[in-house]
């Protein structure tokens, strides 16, 4: 699995064994967004920044991927769904592997509801994805969230480890589960996976205090990093802001430490 091996080192830090993903998949969720107009100019932004890895959808590659600025890693996501549809969290398949591949994916992304009610397709999409991953030598990551009509409070810690349970055990690389509001909640989340588990960044944030502090906790409970989108593609310097979460999440930094250093620069 050499290929796995190097490919994961293009959307993670060889030395802290971490990563920073901004994931840019919303467009097709909700449509043009502030910070997702000129694709090309937030792309380069994140990158400069020291983000490890983005992820967009396949006709985001070949229009918007090149960039200007530092290198990235590339993460196709292969699953959508928009606001629109009758049940917004049914996604379905929209790109395959091998496409991914031929457009120089270093990984792959699927997102899953667990508790919709088209549960059983998601996960069945799941395992087909990380059959023909493991196949080609592709990292998967695996964006679980629980939602759904049983489902009172998403963030709710016997919920998240759940989901994070079996996104690794139906063959996920990485686990995105939302942040359960404290390092020793979360904890029981990396405890129970026995993959490496990033936190989803979730809705807009009033202030940089807050994005910090989410991240440092994930990181402190064993967190393997973070996938924020809005909250860094959004931000009114989404560079600077990176900068800061990466601080945090490659080299401990503290909150304190990180909003100092984001301050400074303004």
């Amino acid at each position: 699995m050499i290929g796995k091996k190097l490919r994961m080192e293009r959307i993670m830090d060889r030395n802290s064994g971490k990563t920073v993903v901004i994931p840019m998949d919303h467009g097709v969720t909700m449509g043009p967004m502030a910070g997702l107009t000129d694709m090309r100019k937030t792309i380069d932004a994140v990158a400069i920044g020291g983000a490890n890895a983005i992820v967009i959808h396949k006709g985001l590659v070949e229009a918007k991927y090149r960039r200007n600025g530092g290198d990235v890693g590339l993460i196709i996501h292969l699953s959508a769904s928009t606001r629109m549809a009758p049940d917004p969290n049914s996604k379905t398949m929209v790109c395959s592997v091998e496409e991914a591949i031929k457009l120089g994916a270093d990984a792959i992304s699927v997102h899953v509801n667990l508790g919709a009610e088209d549960e059983r397709s998601m996960l069945k999409d799941l395992g087909n994805v990380a059959k023909v991953a493991t196949e080609w030598g592709m990292p998967l990551l695996a964006m679980m969230y629980t939602r759904g009509p049983k489902v009172e409070n998403e963030y709710d810690v016997k919920m998240v480890k759940h989901a994070a349970r079996v996104g690794a055990e139906l063959g996920a690389d990485i686990v995105k589960v939302p942040y359960t509001g404290s390092p020793e909640s979360f904890r029981e989340v990396v405890e129970g996976c026995f993959v490496p588990v990033v936190i989803a960044g979730g809705e807009k944030m009033g202030n940089d205090r807050e994005i910090l502090e989410m991240v440092r906790g994930a990181v402190v409970a064993g967190g393997a990093g973070v996938s924020i989108g809005r909250n860094v593609f959004q931000h009114e310097n989404p560079t600077k802001v990176v900068q800061a979460i990466s601080k945090i999440v490659h080299d401990g930094y503290t909150v304190e430490e990180a909003l100092r250093g984001l301050e400074e620069k303004r």
